[in-house]
């Protein structure tokens, strides 16, 4: 194993260019595939009064009003976004914020825009979301003015989108999502267009009743000339659903659903504001790094219990098993982060500045402290939500959505971390971002690839580089899933390479910490540990040919303040002693995959 450290100075050549030429190694862009603006009907409950076109201005760095007069701006504009309002209850909303809509003077209706009160706030949530939305037979309440109007919802959505895209400098994708929560359980999916070609309206889970005509209707649209794809979020809320044994009518899972779903679904949400779904403390207890944002408190609700196949890791180790069996691994992923804001605000992921992400209900220092989301989370389990990064030839709709397509994607806990890994045979010792993506690209697969069968042993490249504004890097790790020639599954976490000279113990095969700067008392941390770049090979002498497998990367920060504790040291309350006081933010690239039948 080597360990190698690069100056900042190396990465001048990799630096993002918004040029106009597309650039064949890639630039890496950041950007949010999940925001909810006052179309969604929760998010208008809560107090939401930015439209699609306030979302993206604000997503483009330009100030916005929010509804108690005070502007908004992002301190870094993202290069893409797509605003995903929830389908269901599209067209309500239309009735409800457009005077000369039909059903705006609907007595419910005129109650809506009147609630002011939490209490009233959340009777009407549940009344009009829990219980339809989450029931396994949804219907539309009884102010539904027919489909004109959520046609014309999605008009506002997409004439937004066609105003605020910018090739070259900003993209903002055309999406919406599709909210299925049957019984409770979160099968929810983000739906984006690769151009303008979109349909005249989208079906809502009250339309479509399951993930399979989902897919379905997508490949009507597919006949019809368009392009598009889905993204599931919140598996970690989906009570063994999301990666299920068998299909949505209980049938055993069989070939047509397992390359149905992964034509459909290159990708999945990593993290968001309810948590993250990679792993889980209580299922990989092996993994050091995996009690982070853990959102323990989604099982007070709606009878979910957590399952170790509700996380993505465990996902991939199932699809892994599922190709074994079929041929074809219905869960094979790449990684993408979103936030699901339902303040309207994209990406507002910075730990020191969080406010919440659903009005009064987590919108104040004390419902975050000892409130909740009704029907979701506690407060003090919140995340900021994460980041979508894609590695695009250049900052337009069909390169960004085409880099989704292919996987080639990571995800971040909210900084600007940027990861890469290649795998290949005979790569060299990478000493320069450039060089290593023109041999990877060369001589390899990318990430969210597949490798070849191989008749020597792959090794991976892997590079990341520091959020400019934010915190050191610790270590990056590859992940590795695979199952024998037995079908049995297996997992390995390596540490490839690392700050500092710290030297794995042989006694317990582990790396010792990187330390910890952070000073409780007035929320601030040091870079004086931690390394700006890392970059390092590994080679995988335990490769089997006949085994089917995964390696992703993982780039892990050193200790920083938690969202919770800059929250305590502004307001000068106590520490919360039920989460944790610090936290290492993390980058996840997509897996690349090896199949002997590739």
């Amino acid at each position: 194993m080597l360990k190698r450290l690069l100056s900042a100075t190396a990465l001048l050549g990799a630096a993002n260019l918004a040029a106009a030429d597309p650039n064949p190694l890639r630039d890496a862009y950041f950007g949010e595939t999940h925001l909810h603006t006052a179309f969604s009907l929760d998010a208008y409950i809560g107090g939401t009064r930015l439209m699609p076109a306030d979302s993206l201005a604000y997503a483009r760095g330009e100030p916005v009003t929010l509804p108690d007069g005070t502007t908004a701006q992002h301190t870094r504009p993202l290069d893409f976004a797509a605003v995903t309002d929830h389908a269901e209850y599209m067209g309500e909303m239309y009735s409800t914020m457009f005077e000369d809509a039909p059903g705006h003077d609907n007595a419910d209706l005129v109650a809506l825009r009147g609630l002011e009160s939490l209490e009233d706030r959340q009777q009407w949530f549940i009344k009009y979301v829990v219980s339809s939305n989450r029931s396994a037979t949804p219907q539309h309440p009884p102010f539904f003015a027919g489909p004109a109007t959520a046609k014309s919802a999605w008009q506002v959505i997409v004439d937004a989108a066609e105003e605020a895209n910018d090739p070259g400098t900003f993209t903002a994708l055309i999406g919406f999502e599709w909210s299925a929560a049957p019984n409770g359980a979160n099968l929810h999916r983000n739906v984006l267009f690769r151009d303008s070609n979109v349909p005249a309206s989208v079906p809502s889970y009250i339309d479509i009743n399951a993930e399979e005509n989902l897919w379905a209707w997508m490949k009507d649209q597919e006949t019809e000339g368009r392009r598009l794809l889905a993204i599931p979020h919140n598996s970690n809320a989906s009570k063994g659903r999301m990666f299920p044994d068998t299909d949505s009518f209980g049938e055993a899972m069989d070939l047509d659903y397992a390359r149905t779903r992964q034509a459909y679904e290159p990708l999945i949400e990593m993290m968001q504001v309810k948590g993250n779904s990679e792993v889980h403390r209580k299922f990989w207890s092996a993994d050091e790094f995996a009690g982070f944002e853990n959102a323990d408190s989604i099982q007070k609700n709606s009878g979910r219990v957590f399952r170790q196949r509700d996380f993505v890791r465990g996902g991939l180790i199932d699809g892994l098993g599922y190709e074994f069996a079929l041929g074809v691994n219905p869960f094979k992923y790449g990684f993408i982060g979103g936030t699901d804001n339902h303040n309207g605000m994209m990406s507002a992921v910075a730990e020191d500045s969080f406010i919440g992400a659903h009005g009064p209900e987590d919108g104040s220092v004390e419902r975050r402290r000892s409130g909740s989301v009704a029907g979701w989370i506690d407060g003090q389990d919140l995340s900021i939500g994460s980041l979508a990064g894609v590695w695009a030839t250049q900052n337009t709709r069909g390169a960004i959505w085409d880099a989704m397509k292919r996987r080639e994607t990571f995800a971040t806990s909210g900084p600007r971390i940027k990861v890469r890994m290649f795998g290949g045979v005979g790569f060299s010792e990478p000493t320069d971002p450039v060089a290593m993506a023109e041999e990877g690209y060369l001589l390899g697969t990318h990430m969210g690839g597949n490798l070849p069968p191989l008749g020597a042993a792959p090794s991976f490249t892997v590079h990341a580089e520091k959020d400019p504004m934010g915190a050191n890097l610790d270590r990056i790790q590859i992940i590795k899933g695979w199952v024998d020639e037995y079908g049995d599954a297996n997992e390995k976490i390596i540490d490839v390479v690392w700050s500092g000279s710290r030297e794995i113990d042989p006694a317990t095969g582990k790396l010792p910490p990187v330390g910890n700067t952070v000073d409780l008392e007035t929320a601030m941390f040091t870079n004086e540990i931690g390394a700006p770049v890392l970059m390092g090979r590994w080679t995988d002498a335990e490769y089997d040919p006949q085994a089917i497998a995964f390696y992703y990367a993982r780039a892990i920060e050193i200790p920083t303040p938690r969202w919770t504790t800059y929250d305590a040291v502004r307001n000068g309350l106590p520490l919360l002693e039920d989460v944790p006081a610090v936290i290492q933010e993390r980058a996840w690239g997509s897996p690349i995959f090896y199949s002997p039948t590739n």
